[in-house]
């Protein structure tokens, strides 16, 4: 069976990979039957040849989960459409505080609004109640 997989180059903790298709009982640094592109998970850098590894996917190659999710996420010319998450990752400590501090916000606004609107009841009541005795 044929796999599209990656084959692992660079020195120790700087892997680069090139994406290959290549007999699943072969080694990971075997003779690959064709090199698809490359990809540098540290610059987020990628190449593809997408047209020729959905071809290979159409004759039966199974790509593995981390090739599959590099193809679908590849643009048409074949690099990566990476975006980058805004948002910081916060450790459960810190989510749970700002859970909080967003519970305590919006009970705070609930309370301005609860109070806001007796105001405007108590406005609405005493023009009422003085405008007979005025007659």
């Amino acid at each position: 069976m044929l796999k599209i997989r990656l084959k692992r180059l660079g020195m120790k903790k700087t892997p680069a990979y090139r994406i290959i298709v290549i007999n699943s009982t072969t080694k990971r640094e075997g003779k690959p039957i064709e090199e698809l592109g490359h990809y540098n998970p540290k610059t987020k850098f990628m190449q593809l040849n997408k047209a020729k590894a959905e071809e290979w996917i159409s004759k039966g190659a199974q790509p593995t989960e981390t090739v599959a999710f590099l193809i679908k996420n590849c643009n048409e010319d074949g690099t990566l459409n990476y975006k980058k998450k805004d948002g910081v990752k916060l450790s459960k400590k810190a989510q749970a505080k700002a859970a909080a501090e967003a519970e305590a916000k919006a009970q705070a606004e609930a309370e301005a609004k609860a109070k806001a609107e007796e105001e405007t009841k108590a406005a609405e009541e005493a023009p009422a109640e003085e405008a007979p005795a005025e007659a």
